[in-house]
């Protein structure tokens, strides 16, 4: 079976059913990955402790956005 002949049976679901293999599609996309996580939260850590040190140059609001005074 194709994938255009899923999507077209699909069309033929009831609304409520169509709505479920939906979120069941986006859900599987969204699964999280632990090893990426832990990647990103020890940079996120590692950020936070250069910035306390005054290790890491930093950037106002209206510098990041652009706003002049």
């Amino acid at each position: 079976m194709s994938v255009s002949d899923i999507i077209s049976e699909a069309l033929h679901l009831k609304p409520q059913d169509r709505y479920l293999i939906i979120e069941s599609l986006v859900e599987s996309l969204n699964r999280s990955d632990k090893e990426i996580e832990e990647i990103w939260l020890a940079e996120c850590l590692k950020r936070v402790e250069a910035y306390k040190k005054g290790k890491l140059k930093t950037l106002s609001y209206d510098e990041v956005f652009g706003i002049e005074g």
